[in-house]
């Protein structure tokens, strides 16, 4: 099943970047890459992405509505 987008950030216009989507039981988050320096405990193949926390707010609403 193809991931499902929950939000994405207003202020991107009509791009899909930053966004929440869920893939089964997963949150994917796309968005600009952080900084893994600043990150602890990085695991090799791991990535980071910056988003902002209304974005999330959204994501973790809308998919509290649809149960």
């Amino acid at each position: 099943m193809k991931p499902v987008m929950l939000a994405k950030d207003a202020d991107s216009g009509h791009s899909g970047c930053p966004s929440v989507y869920v893939d089964g039981d997963d949150l994917v988050v796309q968005g600009p890459a952080a900084d893994l320096s600043e990150l602890a405990n990085v695991l090799p193949g791991e990535t980071a992405a910056r988003i902002k926390i209304s974005v999330v707010r959204q994501a973790l609403q809308r998919l509290a509505d649809t149960g």
